[in-house]
């Protein structure tokens, strides 16, 4: 049927109102942004550009950072304004190394830690503080144990770890696991050591201790190392999904609550991934979360593949929010725990131990070179946890040893911790490329404890050495290590720039940090430990709009009080995620 001249006119007028409108809809995602904050302090992390006015941002990346008037002129009647009321907008914390899993965890256990993050000052608090919390826990209630999490004995005033006699006081029936600060301990009651199968028969693990009495080879419920991590792994809660899930979130805003918008899970085991990818494949992730398996445990080979996974130096891609960034591999244990593999002995050795001890390592060398040697074949990003300098000897020796068998391959491998590096091993991270990332908030929570027992006057000036790395011209990130503390931005900004001691001592001032740089290493340097420089730890366009809104400046606050400031929002690409 022929159609008549106004029905053509009406069919040609209708598809042009169909193209303007799709011009009108391109036109604004190219020149009108979705969202704009002004009118506070915006520190960029850019040294091209190191402050700006205002901030767009479209589809959940940077549209346009600079002076207002510029920025302004993307608004249009859809955009969202957010009035910064001058407060300070930075990018979002990358988490250089943390374990969120366990945070959750964490959260879910009683509150041992010492002032200021808890209220346990004694062994008597400590079953006081188990006692209240039983009758309202959710992981008793369920799984029939009771756990704490959080004591130190350096913050005791017995300065020394509970016993299992003690644990009994508080109940002899219910399993007690109660979890040193440092998660490289940890005391079980007597039930607790038979529901694990723990006796005066049972031998000492490879790679770690079962406390005994005194004349005896009774376990006194003190275990360390890799006996700890068998024993947790035998008694930690059996969560259904969504139980996990509900664990993870937890944990997750604990991170946000400090303005931390990539997070780290930084020794999962294989469980805890596949649960995280759950999580991600329901939508219930907020933040990014980069995990690194633990190599030694079976499972986790299997896990580094595609969808997840993708081989360092290609670029990296969250799936939902998760992806795996590589392996990780602990070499040692906890100096506050006095279980770090040094070269020279204790200060003060631990109870039972000789003048020389000098603590003791978890791997033999050749299994280290071995795993270094698969990591370069398969291009596995590879953190090593080495606190001790000896420990920090077998990871160089062993990385020489694989890259004389895998010439050529940077997989950009990262030092976890170091805290007794010393000055002559900077040198080797540089030639060989090792990335440290250090743990400066051991300075105010274990600085006295470091200077008194476990290294003394000397040798506890030079832990986190951050002055001795950039002198070398290294970057380095500064990290929480939670659940060891817990992830707050603004300690950790302040040890790394400050290093005071709970006693008010200055811990090494020529390793003091300006407070730009510390905020590097909270930012563009752990974007770049990750591999994901180009997409975060900066305020520059295209990258995406990861943020976090501050009471005050860090830059110009005094000095002393930057652990004073306060995380008043965290946004992830645009949207807001926490609020104070």
């Amino acid at each position: 049927m022929k159609r008549s001249g106004v029905g053509l006119w009406a069919a040609w007028f209708a598809a042009l109102l169909v193209i303007l409108a799709g011009l009108t809809s391109a036109s604004r995602a190219a020149e009108s942004a979705d969202a704009i904050w002004h009118n506070g302090i915006i520190i960029t992390i850019n040294d091209a550009a190191p402050q700006a006015e205002a901030i767009a941002v479209t589809q959940g990346r940077i549209q346009a950072v600079g002076r207002e008037a510029e920025v302004m002129a993307l608004r249009d009647e859809q955009t969202r304004v957010h009035d910064l009321q001058g407060r300070t907008l930075l990018p979002g914390f990358v988490d250089a190394h943390g374990h969120v899993s366990y945070v959750g965890f964490q959260a879910l256990s009683a509150n041992l830690l010492p002032p200021p993050d808890g209220q346990v000052s004694s062994i008597a608090q400590l079953q006081q503080t188990l006692r209240d919390f039983a009758p309202q826990s959710r992981l008793l209630e369920d799984f029939g144990v009771i756990y704490g999490f959080g004591y130190d004995d350096s913050q005791l005033a017995e300065r020394r770890h509970p016993t299992r006699d003690e644990l009994d006081a508080v109940s002899a029936d219910t399993p007690i696991f109660v979890i040193h600060q440092s998660s490289h301990l940890g005391v079980l009651n007597s039930a607790a050591l038979e529901r694990d199968g723990i006796d005066e028969n049972t031998a000492d693990p490879p790679g770690g201790r079962i406390g005994r009495g005194a004349d005896s080879r009774v376990p006194n419920g003190v275990l360390e190392e890799n006996a700890f991590f068998m024993a947790l792994g035998k008694l930690y809660p059996d969560m259904d999904t969504e139980q996990a899930i509900d664990m993870l979130k937890q944990g997750e805003a604990l991170y946000t609550r400090y303005g931390y918008t990539t997070l780290q899970d930084g020794r999962s085991a294989p469980d805890q991934v596949r649960l995280t990818m759950a999580a991600a494949e329901a939508g219930q992730l907020k933040a990014d979360i980069v995990s690194y398996p633990d190599i030694l445990v079976e499972g986790t080979e299997a896990l580094l593949r595609p969808l997840y996974f993708q081989p360092a130096g290609t670029p990296p891609e969250y799936h939902n929010r998760f992806r795996i960034g590589g392996i990780k591999l602990t070499l040692d244990g906890s100096p506050q725990g006095r279980t770090a593999w040094l070269s020279q002995p204790y200060f003060r050795p631990p109870p039972g131990e000789p003048g020389s001890y000098a603590g003791y390592g978890v791997v033999d060398d050749k299994a280290v070179a071995e795993i270094y040697t698969r990591a370069l074949r398969n291009r596995w990003q590879t953190l090593t946890h080495a606190n001790g300098d000896k420990a920090i000897d077998q990871m160089i020796a062993a990385w020489r040893e694989a890259e004389a068998a895998v010439p050529g391959v940077d997989v950009r491998p990262v030092l976890v911790h170091g805290q007794t590096l010393r000055r002559d091993q900077v040198p080797a991270l540089k030639e060989m490329g090792i990335f440290p990332s250090l743990f400066p908030m051991h300075t105010f929570y274990w600085g006295d404890w470091h200077r008194e027992v476990v290294l003394g006057p000397s040798r506890a000036e030079h832990i986190s050495p951050t002055g001795w790395v950039l002198g070398a011209g290294l970057r380095f990130t500064s990290h929480h290590d939670a659940p060891v503390v817990l992830p707050d931005a603004m300690r950790v900004l302040d040890a790394t720039v400050n290093r005071v001691t709970r006693a008010g001592r200055v811990l090494g001032h020529y390793q003091r940090v300006s407070p730009r740089q510390a905020l590097k290493a909270m930012t563009l340097w752990a974007a770049y430990q990750h591999f994901e420089e180009d997409s975060k730890g900066s305020l520059e366009v295209g990258k995406l709009a990861d943020f976090v809104v501050l009471s005050d400046n860090p830059l110009t606050v005094e000095q002393y009080s930057i652990h004073k400031i306060t995380v008043l929002e965290t946004i992830k690409e645009g949207q807001s995620i926490y609020r104070h």
